[in-house]
């Protein structure tokens, strides 16, 4: 096994969480193109370069440390959800730094490392690594928009002055993550390790429902044209109808919603939503998108009320590779006999679009009490270390 070090590894995973800290707990603030994005990813920079490696910023924002060799990718993301949690992609991006320097200091075998951008989807889906592997074209991603207007090109164009040009994916052999787990599975079976089988497919767009704008206190109830109203009937109906469609692992969530002209005394104009849903089976998502298209023109129909789709964003459910998957499971078994798991990925990773190019591989870590994607995601440092330590023993394996 790689001899890494768990105090080094914990010490840069800590000063990483200063880039955007939040003030909440261990909670960090680090939009994708934000200042402390950034500056953490020019940190990170500085500190694959110390660790012998060629850091290398692509056009998008990628940061890739390189070795000059063909070599296995190891890493994640390090931008964070509007509050995010200090774990989140972070996890997986220092496990990979920390292999990499143990690799070099024991002579082999090379290891380089990445953080991805955009992974928390304020653009679409994964963007960076969606871009690098092929799964989304630049001029595509370019014209993308924030929730606040801003156009992914008009963001990237932060980073102008760092970046490069794309990295060729064939000088990798394959790649693997270390993440945790954003569920409550292994936390609540005090488990240490989750290997990942597969990972879920996505579907995510956004919907409009136009009606009337219209004074609240003297539009009557029957003459109103409420498109929130329209939201409300259409989140009822897709819940009744999805029950003969879907399985006790899928899940569909209507995560932001935007009223016009958003005032306590007018009869909403206008409700733009977004619709995501989640299933490991390509044909069910299929039909769910057809469930939601059909609500969607039916109560638009009987409200009166225009109806308009945006684009659709998602990525197919991914394998891992069995052969990365294999080393994994012989290393779990051998850093923490009978605590550990194979098992399904609810939550998507840059791992998905990276199979698109080599072999992928995941490991998951628990998640103290399920939580993630919040100020108080938080693990266990001993569990932290695990994963660290399985992940190493696979690397150093050979087999990968």
């Amino acid at each position: 096994m790689l001899e890494v070090k768990p105090e080094r590894f914990l010490d840069d995973l800590h000063h990483l969480r200063s880039f955007g800290a939040a003030g909440v707990g261990k909670g960090v603030v680090r939009p994708a193109y934000s200042p402390p994005d950034i500056a953490a990813r020019q940190w990170l920079a500085e500190r694959m370069e110390e660790a012998g490696l060629r850091p290398q910023f692509d056009p998008v924002g990628n940061l890739f440390g390189l070795v000059d060799a063909p070599s296995l990718l190891l890493g994640s993301h390090s931008d964070s959800q509007p509050e995010g949690g200090w774990l989140d992609g972070a996890l997986g991006l220092i496990a990979g730094l920390e292999i990499a320097r143990a690799a070099r200091e024991a002579g082999g075998p090379p290891v380089s490392v990445v953080s991805f951008q955009d992974e928390e989807g304020r653009f679409g889906v994964t963007t960076g690594s969606a871009i690098w592997s092929g799964n989304l074209a630049l001029e595509v991603a370019d014209r993308q928009t924030d929730r606040m207007g801003v156009s992914f090109a008009e963001a990237r164009a932060a980073m102008a002055h760092l970046a490069g040009k794309f990295v060729d994916p064939s000088q990798f052999s394959g790649f693997m993550e270390l993440h945790i787990e954003q569920g409550p599975w292994l936390s609540e079976a005090k488990e240490a390790v989750g290997i990942v089988t597969d990972i879920v497919g996505i579907r995510d767009m956004r919907i409009t429902f136009d009606g009337e704008q219209n004074h609240a206190g003297t539009t009557p109830m029957h003459r109103r044209r409420d498109a929130f109203q329209g939201l409300a009937r259409f989140n009822a109906l897709i819940n009744e109808r999805f029950r003969n469609v879907v399985s006790p692992q899928t899940v569909w969530t209507i995560g932001h919603v935007a009223l016009h002209p958003d005032a306590h005394s007018i009869v909403p104009g206008r409700a733009t939503f977004s619709m995501q849903w989640r299933d490991g089976d390509t044909e069910r998502l299929s039909r769910m998108e057809t469930v939601i298209r059909d609500a969607a023109e039916e109560v638009a129909s009987a409200a009166g009320l225009g109806l308009s789709f945006g684009d659709m964003l998602g990525l197919e459910p991914v394998p891992m590779d069995a052969r990365l998957r294999a080393a994994l499971c012989e290393s779990a078994d051998t850093v923490a006999p009978g605590r550990w798991r194979q098992m399904q990925s609810g939550a998507l990773h840059d791992a998905t679009n990276v199979a698109r190019l080599m072999p992928a591989a995941m490991l998951f870590v628990p998640s103290i009490n399920g939580i993630s994607h919040a100020f108080a995601e938080d693990t266990d440092e001993a569990d932290l270390v695990t994963g660290l330590m399985v992940l190493a023993g696979a690397v150093g394996r050979g087999s990968v």
